[in-house]
């Protein structure tokens, strides 16, 4: 594959909290990184939206999408995602309206229906039980925010309405897919932690999307992780922090992001092994030969108009190098 058949690159970013690092420098990381990225080509650089996960640092999207686009110029940072159950669609066409009102052109809305987080943080964050039953009609009622008000409209979103402010539909399974289809909006899936039905939903999507006002045609960009180091051995040695945070979170401790081991099968059961490798199986994980490889593997498969990157790695530099591989492609 030539360089000038990739697609658009970008970066999603966890701000994560690395053992030994506090939470205001992980969030100057991460305004560290966008900068880096801005300055690499890439395209999009979203926060995402989870709750009481001491190894996240992006609970507050708005605010952390606003302070890496008041220090970035011309990347396009957004949400991946905000997790509309959790809030008023007024109030986040209201967030948005002003950041899109601050850095006009560059703020992208990235809607997921999860709660980003486990049960009883999910009943202290809901708005109302049964919040997820209605996302649908929220995503509607958000976009109907951002259009333009009606003279005798007697509630209005300011800032907002009006607003050119672009609604992504995010997703892991195929309801996501099904109403970016149906509403005409463009999908991101997130097959850095959601492999299983990454094909089945973007067939999905492509086969039942219909035009709207503001998509002629499928959208697609596909989330994956990506740990780029000098050499495959490097490489696999950084993506442990990323295998421990997973293990933990899946044995229920979720903690912040550890540092690298030099084996994780001395740190995992054979079971727990599988399902890492079942986890992570898009995500490229090696030398930049290595890391091309599984790229161009996953374009292949899904066909996807923009490809988004992962990188959950310890040590911040490092973590800049591996986005200075991915962009090196590009190149």
């Amino acid at each position: 594959m030539s360089s000038t058949a990739y697609p658009p690159f970008s970066v999603l970013d966890l701000a994560p909290v690395p053992q030994g690092v506090t939470v205001g420098q992980a969030l100057h990381n991460s305004l560290d990184l966008a900068r880096h990225a801005e300055s690499l080509g890439f395209h999009r650089y979203w926060l995402a939206e989870h709750h009481n996960m001491p190894g996240i640092a992006s609970a507050a999207t708005a605010v952390v999408i606003g302070h890496v686009a008041g220090g970035t110029k011309t990347i396009r940072v957004g949400s991946g995602g905000v997790m509309l159950p959790n809030h008023a669609p007024l109030m986040v066409a209201e967030q948005f309206g002003t950041l899109n009102a601050l850095y006009p052109g560059r703020i992208d809305l990235g809607l997921g229906r999860a709660p980003g987080t486990d049960q009883a943080t999910m009943r202290a964050l809901r708005r109302y039980a049964g919040a997820v039953d209605s996302f649908a009609q929220d995503v509607v009622e958000l976009q109907h925010w951002f259009k333009p008000a009606n003279p005798d409209q007697s509630v209005r979103a300011v800032p907002g309405e009006g607003q050119d402010v672009p609604i992504w539909m995010l997703g892991s399974s195929t309801w996501g897919a099904q109403l970016a289809a149906a509403l005409g909006l463009p999908y991101a899936f997130a097959a850095h932690f959601a492999p299983d039905s990454l094909l089945d939903a973007l067939l999905l999507y492509r086969r039942h999307f219909k035009p709207s006002e503001t998509l002629d045609k499928p959208h697609v960009m596909v989330c994956v992780g990506v740990c780029a180091a000098d050499t495959d051995a490097e490489a696999a040695r950084l993506a442990t922090s990323t295998q421990q945070q997973f293990l933990a979170l899946r044995r229920g401790r979720p903690g912040l992001l550890p540092p690298p081991v030099d084996d994780i099968r001395e740190h995992a059961s054979p079971a727990e092994l599988a399902g890492l490798d079942h986890t992570f199986q898009y995500s490229a994980i090696g030398s930049p030969e290595t890391v091309r490889r599984k790229i161009e593997r996953v374009l292949e498969l899904t066909g996807a108009d923009e490809l988004m990157a992962a990188s959950q790695i310890h040590d911040h530099d490092a973590r800049k190098h591996s986005y200075e591989i991915l962009a090196s492609l590009r190149a």
